[in-house]
């Protein structure tokens, strides 16, 4: 789809928000030039990525929620350590954890880039690998700045995709 076709959808659905997320959408060479016309309509825009790729790329305005892979999801290698220079306030960082290896992986990241002082941070538990309650309890425990972020779609329509 064109932005213009985009942007006419968009439009159409009489809101104020827009999400971009689903792969990942700063693989897509029109994704910058989306964010922008959105932005310029007033419209507040959200962009979901997987931290691989460079976030500075996105105009002034977009909230970046950026995933750190951890360990345990078999891509903790994938983040682009530069985007942590690009991150500010407006911003959020994600890491869905998945034991407590991950854990203990995420808070050692997040004491050494100091991530806490730059923007917000979610931790989110990997469905079906470990319980809500217990991440929750490590994150009280552990006294780190973080939010328990719950994956609502998964809670709510499980697995099934496109939703």
């Amino acid at each position: 789809m064109s932005v213009d076709t985009i942007m006419d959808s968009v439009d159409a659905h009489g809101v104020n928000l827009v999400e971009l997320t689903g792969g990942e959408p700063l693989i897509q060479a029109a994704s910058v030039k989306l964010c922008e016309a959105l932005l310029q309509k007033g419209y507040t825009v959200l962009v979901e990525t997987n931290g691989s790729l460079p976030i500075r790329l996105l105009p002034s305005g977009c909230v970046r929620i950026v995933d750190v892979k951890c360990p345990g999801s078999g891509c903790g290698d994938s983040f682009l350590l530069d985007n942590i220079d690009h991150l500010n306030t407006s911003d959020e960082v994600k890491f869905v954890i998945s034991d407590n290896a991950d854990f203990n992986w995420a808070c050692n990241f997040i004491n050494k880039y100091q991530l806490h002082t730059k923007t917000t941070i979610l931790f989110s538990p990997c469905i079906g690998r470990i319980k809500p309650a217990e991440l929750a309890s490590w994150i009280v425990e552990s006294n780190l700045p973080v939010r328990l972020g719950l994956q609502l779609h998964k809670f709510i329509w499980g697995d099934k995709r496109g939703v």
